[in-house]
């Protein structure tokens, strides 16, 4: 992927969870190895930041302001048909009404590029994915020793990349925080 085709997304940092999944992601998510963060994800692809335009910065900046902040809570790990290991969130609520507003401000761009309907959209914390399973394994048995964790979230970020490391393009606060 070239700078032409940087793409971006909207994502909520979730530094309390690094100290149970830290280690295990940058072995096995593609995105901690590109430099992303733990992270759940708001929507997934979006434009390249230097594609958004005034309108498009307006309709988050609203919808961010709209949203109060919240309590994000890992409790326990899941899968996804045996190939992507997760965080599961306690309470995903909060994150599906951001998706779905994201979602509706962008039609254009369906989560994960259409390859999930929204409805289907199941608010996570990777974990891996696509790795052998018995590595996925051993890390689902570490990390539920060290779950749960929470997060209080007060804003979403922007976060764009292509080939090579990602980087933090803007933050988003919620409620009129910060």
């Amino acid at each position: 992927m070239t700078v032409d085709e940087e793409q971006s997304v909207l994502l909520l940092r979730v530094p309390a969870a690094e100290a149970a999944v830290g280690e295990h992601r940058r072995r096995l998510d593609a995105a901690a190895q590109d430099g992303i963060p733990a992270h759940v994800t708001i929507l997934f692809p979006l434009p390249a930041p230097s594609r958004l335009r005034e309108e498009d910065e307006e309709s988050l900046r609203t919808i961010f302001r709209r949203t109060p902040p919240f309590d994000l809570a890992g409790t326990s790990t899941a899968w996804f048909a045996q190939r992507v290991l997760y965080v599961a969130l306690e309470d995903d609520a909060p994150v599906r009404a951001l998706t779905a507003e994201v979602a509706a401000a962008f039609p254009e761009h369906p989560p994960y590029a259409g390859a999930v309907p929204l409805a289907d959209v199941v608010p996570h914390l990777t974990i891996g994915h696509d790795a052998p399973a018995p590595q996925l394994r051993a890390a689902e048995a570490a990390v539920r020793e060290r779950l749960p964790f929470s997060q209080r979230i007060d804003h979403a970020e922007l976060w764009a990349g292509a080939d090579g490391p990602w980087r933090h393009c803007r933050s988003y606060p919620l409620g009129g925080s910060r």
